[in-house]
């Protein structure tokens, strides 16, 4: 689980209820059902619009995605050069076509990597190899942050229907003037709530959602990039160390690999 981007939610939500908590007694009249379906009915409906299916499903799951911890971050690169530098020994002593054994133990969940080293055991050229590879990443990243721009529509599309419910809100206001006048406070209540629920869930819920997976994403690009140098010098046949020096310029100084270190002990 992401600790910070739970404690960023609970932080918020919190600091929201003591606002609350500090100007009326009347907690109540901050949660309306109308103001909520509408805004929220409103944006869900223009996501199924505006994008497939299938995208959205994955963006509403990216939302509770915002609170895993991501699987490819920036220190976890120093175990994917281990990975390359212990695939290079592999292939020192049995060769290139060793590493077909070598997928088998990629997990299934990392799918991308074991199309990549397949392509390497196949034995092509580096150049074929690197074009197919490059094609292959990019075209999971392209992917995978449509569901950010699905996150990104309902965060303008949720203020945007908050703003259609205080129109609502004025016109039964209006409506009721010189009949019900009861009528008033709760027009005047659909008004503001659903400009207020609309605000929120964008800057809330459906924006930090987008900008969470679309980082995860690029992440995950990055950490792809480097690999795919990686297997390219698998391919060429580099020796262990050409291939720490190589693959440490991806990396922070503070955390280049060292290969007396972590993997001689």
């Amino acid at each position: 689980m992401s600790l910070t981007a739970l404690a960023g939610a609970l932080f918020g939500v919190f600091l929201f209820c003591v606002s609350i908590a500090m100007s009326t007694d009347n907690y109540a009249s901050f949660f309306d059902w109308p103001s909520l379906l509408m805004v929220l009915g409103g944006s869900v409906a223009t996501a199924y619009m505006s994008f497939q299916a299938i995208y959205v499903n994955i963006a509403f799951k990216a939302i509770i995605w915002m609170f895993r911890k991501p699987v490819a971050t920036r220190d976890s690169l120093n175990a994917e050069i281990a990975r390359l530098i212990k695939w290079s020994y592999v292939v020192q002593k049995s060769g290139i076509p060793a590493l077909e054994n070598e997928v088998k133990n990629v997990p299934p969940s990392d799918s991308i990597m074991s199309y990549c080293l397949t392509l390497v055991a196949t034995n092509h050229a580096p150049d074929e190899l690197r074009s197919m590879m490059e094609t292959a990443i990019h075209a999971q990243f392209e992917r995978h942050t449509i569901p950010a721009e699905v996150l990104r529509s309902m965060a303008g599309s949720a203020p945007a229907f908050g703003m259609l419910g205080t129109l609502i809100g004025l016109v039964v206001m209006l409506q009721s003037f010189g009949e019900d006048l009861g009528q008033i406070g709760s027009g005047l209540s659909l008004a503001l709530i659903t400009t207020l629920y609309g605000v929120l869930f964008a800057r809330m819920l459906f924006l930090p959602a987008a900008m969470q997976l679309q980082q995860k994403e690029e992440i995950e690009l990055f950490r792809n990039q480097m690999m795919i140098e990686g297997l390219i010098m698998l391919s060429q046949k580099k020796g262990p160390r050409f291939m720490q020096d190589k693959l440490n310029s991806f990396l922070d100084p503070v955390k280049h690999f060292d290969i007396d270190r972590q993997l001689r002990g």
